[in-house]
């Protein structure tokens, strides 16, 4: 059965939606609308086996489940997962954009596994995290959320397959900002030595500043980058500012590290 009539929400919506996503169909009988777009999300629940469900509130008989969350105008459509809206659309749109809309905002079936290892990686227990990332990545080889976690965790000790990892981040993705980030450190944490870089005075302070990366040492990474700037903006096509901001992206714009060395780095640019 791809679809079903709500009886108890907080059962079947509220808790169900923490082991399998759900769209509930906020309808009512009169509605010419619900009636078109009813058939359709039957169709997609089919299509879907299981890695959704699809149930179905008729606003008539359950208005107050209508008040609580704020259905104004049906058909409206909510997704839950872990027991909370996620995302929503209101009205009858044609199957392919119902189809696009959800591949966009579905969770990973093995988001709990994601969960788990990002509270793995906040205990510092870094190998069992990348084992989960690692498996995760096994059954869903897409999963961009895994892909950019697994680069973080392995910039500095294989930048190499970090890089690899993002290379199929694109554009528009949420991740998109910090897969940029790890494809700009990664050739720099790969040098092997200062003969690697084109000659000019300022070469070996860029150098200590490729050191102190490839250590983890961002802070005085970051120092040496922007002292780079200041004497030599366009050094190696202007590759310090380049790794500054890669750096600050890596980090997180709230990193103490980020918050300390930003304005150094915005009044360095314009001196």
């Amino acid at each position: 059965m791809s679809s079903y009539e709500v009886h108890d929400f907080q059962h079947e919506v509220i808790e169900r939606s923490y082991a399998v996503p759900v769209l509930v169909d906020f309808w009512a009988e009169w509605c010419a609308p619900c009636r078109m777009l009813s058939p359709v999300l039957e169709r997609l629940a089919q299509k879907a086996n299981g890695r959704w469900i699809l149930a179905k509130v008729n606003t008539e008989e359950h208005p107050e489940l209508a008040y609580q969350y704020g259905v104004r105008s049906i058909p409206n459509v909510k997704l839950f997962v872990d027991g909370q809206v996620v995302d929503e659309f209101v009205g009858a749109l044609p199957e392919y954009v119902i189809e696009r809309w959800l591949q966009q905002v579905l969770p990973s079936p093995h988001r709990h596994l994601l969960r788990q290892a990002q509270e793995l990686l906040q205990q510092q227990r870094v190998s069992q995290a990348q084992e989960l990332l690692e498996q995760v990545l096994q059954m869903e080889p897409d999963n961009a959320q895994a892909r950019i976690l697994l680069a973080q965790l392995l910039l500095l000790a294989e930048p190499k397959r970090a890089a690899e990892l993002v290379a199929p981040i694109e554009a528009g993705s949420p991740y998109e900002e910090l897969a940029e980030a790890i494809r700009t450190l990664a050739p720099i944490l790969q040098l092997q030595s200062e003969e690697e870089l084109p000659e000019d005075p300022i070469r070996p302070l860029f150098w200590e500043g490729v050191q102190a990366a490839q250590r983890g040492e961002f802070d005085t990474a970051l120092e040496r980058f922007i002292e780079v700037i200041r004497q030599n903006r366009y050094y190696h096509d202007d590759a310090a500012r380049r790794l500054c901001i890669a750096i600050f992206k890596f980090l997180g714009e709230d990193h103490p590290i980020t918050l300390r060395r930003r304005r150094e780095f915005s009044s360095a640019l314009y001196i």
